[in-house]
């Protein structure tokens, strides 16, 4: 009570008395805090007792007017005074000591408003740089500290400073010698310990002799100081190169060992460590603040500062056995549809209460927590400097995909498939970071770029497990799985199309080759490429007539116009005979969209243009080629694979009379997405109906149509088809209330989405078309 009545007078004889001069008035306050430790006998009472936190305040308030009062850059005497008499150095040390009880809360308060509120650049001091760098250390090395705040206050701003003038962090990048001048350093430090007794001794002497600091000629002088506190530090003042000592390691009482001499010169960065500690702070609000800070210093562009990051320091570890740890954490069963739907994750914002969720669910806590940390390793390894990107992402999925989500992905259990996969989804849509998104893409498809063969498809065994599960027994397995791969092929990452489909496509050995004769480049009177089977006299479409094909009239209204003279757009067929290839597929007593209205074909174009143009831009910086690659350039010998994934997916096509709706909905819509992808060979295997292909091969289109072979079969058996579908088709739609079972709802189904889907690939032939042929 005495000091606070002190400190309230000493504030009123202030403000009567005249003002000094600001450097009189800056050591007037710096000598009132040196005395208290030379007068006082009573180290136990806590700082806000005294007077020091005014008087520490008010210097700070002399130095911004000072600043404030000189031209930009210009350093005033109450600066001068406090680089050269070392008070940063001396704040540390009483900070260090915590002399007074809570002194280390104020120098750190100290630190950080000197940093903030001076607009001059004061880092490059020596006399600021080396006591910040000792104030680090002291920063998280102990958690849940009354400090925390100050702690993480002081390091964000250290952190911003560096953020302004980059260079800046060599000054934090400590160099570690040889580990024998690392020892002796060690050795002398517990020595002194030993010697001088307790750390938090301040001696009268180590304040007495703040007046002398300076020579003559202005240039400071080092701090002696008698007490242990300050000869701890002394280690730092060694010189840097070991021949400049002469002990060996006998006087060491060391034994050499191969580690010890093998070891090189290496960096440590404790700003980093400081914050990696603090990440772990129980209080949010801390973990956040130090998260914040580790953003910014990654994203610094010194190489040194990089190196040191992913080589000196825990990160890339803490990074990723935090994310396997929250992992664990998550219930062996999660409801897909959960794990879809949670909200938005940002690391952040992670502040969930289970209380005040109505949607909550088993483990949301759990899977909200390692989203937001999977956000955050993102977001991290995006911003970071290129090369310590690569190195924090190759650590997560060396540590976290390879050695812990891998073998959940390959177990057996339906159950911890369905999960494991449906958390690969999450982090597919999730990933943002393009070089993280290139490990992703490594992880689950490996990086083999070579064509496919039969006996090589298990090269990499996620990949094949991951596309076997495509066709799994259980039905939930083969959509979740397909869904990733549907997303999977609309991230920005060339390597995914080109491993999953072009490597087999790149030598268009899945055409029959015919040299060309003088027969052959005569123009046939109808347009239709030579050698191609026309559709009319296709056994299976024997039923179609000219009513069922577009009319000249309709045709006018949705393709380019077409002539006898109209020349192939680089040798491909002519769009309006594609287009009504696929619509005509389906026989008209398949048909029940032209009985509803807005499902017809031009519904299809404006999607199909939308999502075509979005493929584009995502694929402009690839440098695909225009058109085909020549014939003559192309190994037409070897024998085609169409590939892993391409079979599946035909295979799962070819049944789309016996499987479910939703299994249908989902592997038509991942061919679609391979159909809109504008390379020339995707296009003219996928969407060309009139490719001449080679013995053996099959294509989309081929796949297709022995499906409505089979069910031009299979209409035959089954009364009163037609009115069947069109109920099931409104049902589908809402348009007709559940009623009875219907038999061969499956089938019913399965031509409804087969109707749907040769509409889809005809707007999507049309508007690539359309778009190749536009200048």
């Amino acid at each position: 009570m005495f000091s606070k009545f002190t400190s309230i007078l000493q504030h009123a004889v202030e403000a009567l008395a005249p003002s000094l001069p600001l450097q009189e008035d800056f050591v007037y306050h710096w000598k009132a805090i040196t005395h208290y430790y030379i007068e006082t006998s009573d180290d136990k009472a806590p700082v806000t007792d005294t007077n020091i936190p005014s008087h520490l305040e008010q210097m700070l308030d002399i130095l911004v007017q000072e600043e404030n009062e000189r031209e930009s850059g210009e350093t005033g005497p109450c600066m001068e005074y406090l680089l050269h008499h070392k008070i940063l150095e001396t704040l540390y040390t009483l900070g260090k000591a915590d002399c007074p009880p809570g002194m280390k809360q104020q120098v750190l308060a100290f630190y950080t408003k000197l940093l903030g509120r001076i607009r001059q650049p004061l880092l490059p001091h020596i006399n600021v740089h080396r006591p910040v760098q000792k104030l680090i250390r002291l920063c998280g090395e102990v958690l849940a500290t009354p400090t925390e705040n100050e702690e993480i206050q002081f390091l964000c701003i250290v952190c911003a400073k560096l953020k302004q003038d980059p260079y800046l962090v060599n000054f934090f990048l400590e160099v570690i010698q040889d580990p024998v001048l690392h020892l002796y350093r060690r050795q002398s430090k517990l020595k002194a310990m030993a010697s001088k007794g307790s750390a938090s001794v301040i001696t009268e002497d180590m304040l007495k002799g703040q007046d002398s600091l300076t020579t003559d000629t202005g240039q400071p002088e080092e701090i002696h100081s008698a007490a242990g506190a300050e000869q701890m530090e002394k280690e730092d003042d060694l010189p840097q190169q070991a021949d400049d000592l002469s002990f060996s390691l006998d006087e060491l009482n060391v034994t050499s060992s191969p580690e010890s001499s093998t070891v090189c010169p290496n960096q440590d960065y404790n700003l980093v460590n400081s914050l990696l500690n603090l990440t772990k702070s129980p209080d949010g609000r801390i973990a956040v603040k130090a998260c914040e800070g580790l953003m910014l210093l990654v994203s610094l562009p010194e190489p040194a500062a990089a190196k040191c990051l992913t080589q000196s320091t825990c990160l890339c570890e803490l990074l990723t056995d935090r994310l396997a740890t929250l992992y664990k954490a998550l219930p062996q069963s999660l409801d897909p549809l959960d794990i879809e739907t949670v909200e938005a994750i940002n690391w952040g914002l992670d502040s969930y209460s289970h209380k005040e969720d109505a949607s909550a669910f088993p483990g949301k806590r759990a899977l909200i927590s390692f989203l937001s940390w999977f956000d955050y390793c993102d977001q991290l390894i995006k911003e970071a400097q290129k090369t310590a990107a690569v190195a924090m992402a190759k650590a997560v999925r060396e540590r976290f995909f390879i050695d812990v989500m891998e073998p959940q992905l390959m177990q057996t259990s339906e159950i911890g498939i369905l999960t494991s996969t449906a958390l690969l989804h999450r982090i597919v849509r999730q990933v943002t970071s393009d070089v993280l998104l290139q490990e992703v893409v490594y992880f689950i498809l490996g990086e083999h770029r070579e064509p496919e063969t039969l006996t090589d498809i298990n090269r990499h065994p996620l990949r094949h497990r991951l596309i076997e599960h495509c066709d799994h027994i259980s039905d939930e397995i083969s959509i979740m799985t397909l869904r990733m791969f549907e997303h999977l092929l609309q991230k920005p990452n060339e390597h995914i199309l080109y491993n999953l489909v072009l490597r087999n496509l790149e030598e268009r050995n899945y055409m029959e080759y015919k040299p060309p004769c003088q027969e052959d480049k005569d123009v046939v009177e109808n347009g239709q490429i030579a050698g191609a089977v026309d559709l009319e006299e296709d056994p299976l479409f024997t039923d179609l007539s000219p009513d069922n094909t577009l009319s000249t009239q309709e045709w006018l209204s949705a393709s380019p116009p077409v002539s006898p003279e109209h020349p192939k757009n680089d040798g491909k067929t002519e769009v309006h005979k594609i287009v009504n290839s696929f619509l005509c597929l389906v026989p008209d007593e398949a048909k029940s969209s032209y009985h509803v209205e807005g499902t017809g074909y031009d519904t299809y174009l404006r999607d199909a243009h939308r999502q075509f143009r979005d493929y584009c831009v995502i694929c402009l910086r690839w440098e695909w080629p225009g058109s085909p690659r020549s014939l003559e350039k192309c190994n037409l010998e070897a024998s085609f694979f169409e590939g892993h994934f391409l079979k599946v997916l035909f295979e799962r096509m070819g049944r789309i009379l016996d499987q479910p709706y939703d299994v249908n909905l989902q592997v038509t819509s991942v061919l679609s997405k391979l159909s809109l992808f504008p390379h020339p060979h995707i296009h003219e295997y996928l969407l060309d109906p009139y490719v001449n292909l080679a013995s053996g091969c099959r294509s989309l289109f081929s796949v297709i149509v022995r499906v409505v072979g089979d069910l031009m079969v299979r209409i035959q058996r089954i009364p009163d088809f037609t009115p069947k579908l069109l109920l099931v088709r409104k049902r589908l739609l809402g348009l007709e209330p559940e009623g009875p079972i219907i038999d061969h709802m499956t089938l019913l189904e399965g031509v409804i989405v087969l109707e749907e889907f040769c509409k889809e690939l005809a707007a999507i032939a049309f508007v690539k078309y359309h778009a190749s042929s536009t200048p």
